[in-house]
């Protein structure tokens, strides 16, 4: 696939975002990039957020418990 080269301005920190994100990933910014829009544009993206939202609404309960009983058991260490 031929490649073009495109200029974009973004801020600073967006850079060394991109820079550090595609670094820990093994890929160059550029290729990192065209993953980022390509899962953008398959809705990939969108349909991890929208599974995470669905198991949280079917499991919250159970984190909210965890969450009391750590909030308990550190009260009591407390006294």
């Amino acid at each position: 696939m031929a490649k073009t080269q495109k200029g974009w301005r973004v801020d600073d920190e967006i850079a060394e975002l991109a820079t550090a994100r595609a670094k820990d990933r093994g890929m160059s910014v550029g290729d990192y990039i065209a993953a980022l829009v390509r899962e953008d544009a398959d809705g990939l993206r969108q349909r991890g957020l929208e599974a995470a939202r669905r198991f949280l609404d079917e499991h919250q309960a159970v984190f909210d418990e965890a969450e009391d009983a750590d909030r308990r058991a550190r009260g009591a260490h407390a006294a």
